[in-house]
């Protein structure tokens, strides 16, 4: 705690003096030579007690927003393997259902994992252009905006192409939290830390698929590895035409979606 206080004081010291930007990217070069860490996740794995070497994979999702349900399973399942916290607005994943009438409003509602009754029903059939549900999460960019301003270094990403978050380094600046386009990180109530999705990276490595992913009664998440021919999200990727969200940011995401509506951001 008190090297996270000092080192929330030495930023904001920077910031102070030489404007935000130009104080965490001192802040980062700073860290990074004064510690001589570098992110080795051989460690990890050798503390996970797995033979696994990263530079083999390369992983990704795709989602089939033709199959979603909103059935929420997915948004309970991740909450629960990944001790998410229970209140309201902590998510690592969650779904949106969007309705779009024929007057051209669209209503976007989340699903919190099944057990919030919507506040917008169903518009009646004559209002009614289309509805479906599109589910969310971080995109495991590989050009990361949150990577980038991370002061600290404790947001990294693995040589598998998945970003994550060191716990023990994080100073809950939110700065990632802000740079995040897609919403998909949040501040820990309890540990005061960010937090986000990782694809259930404890699981991936032991060649486990991610919880959401194992849990879809329609299938409508796809999970694999770019680099092997043989995995269902390369055929997927090859079957259909693809989408990422919000392309014009060139964070080149990794989570790709089929049947997109132009609506959803």
């Amino acid at each position: 705690m008190e090297r996270r206080g000092f080192l929330k004081q030495f930023i904001f010291l920077i910031g102070a003096i030489g404007g935000v930007f130009k104080g965490v990217s001192v802040t980062a070069r700073a860290t990074t030579e004064s510690t001589g860490q570098d992110y080795d996740t051989r460690e990890y794995y050798a503390r996970a007690g797995v033979e696994y070497d990263p530079k083999e994979h390369y992983y990704g999702m795709g989602v089939e927003v033709d199959k979603c349900i909103g059935c929420g399973r997915c948004v309970v399942a991740c909450k629960t393997e990944n001790e998410v916290p229970e209140e309201p607005f902590f998510f690592r994943t969650w779904v949106e259902r969007y309705v779009i009438k024929t007057d051209g409003e669209v209503v976007v509602e989340s699903i919190d994992g099944g057990t919030k009754t919507l506040e917008q029903g169903v518009p009646e059939e004559k209002e009614l252009l289309r509805s479906f549900f599109v589910p969310k999460l971080c995109n495991q960019c590989d050009n990361p905006p949150c990577v980038q301003v991370c002061p600290v270094g404790a947001t990294f990403q693995t040589e598998d192409g998945v970003v994550l978050v060191d716990s023990d380094r994080c100073i809950g600046c939110r700065y990632c939290i802000q740079a995040c386009p897609y919403g998909a990180r949040y501040l820990h109530p309890v540990t005061r830390t960010a937090d986000k999705c990782t694809f259930c990276y404890h699981r991936i490595v032991r060649g486990l698929l991610p919880a959401c992913v194992e849990v879809c009664p329609t299938q409508a998440r796809i999970f694999g590895d770019l680099k092997s021919q043989a995995s269902p999200l390369v055929r997927f990727r090859r079957m259909h035409k693809l989408h990422v969200l919000k392309p014009f940011l060139n964070t080149e995401p990794k989570v790709f979606y089929s049947n997109l509506d132009g609506e959803v951001r």
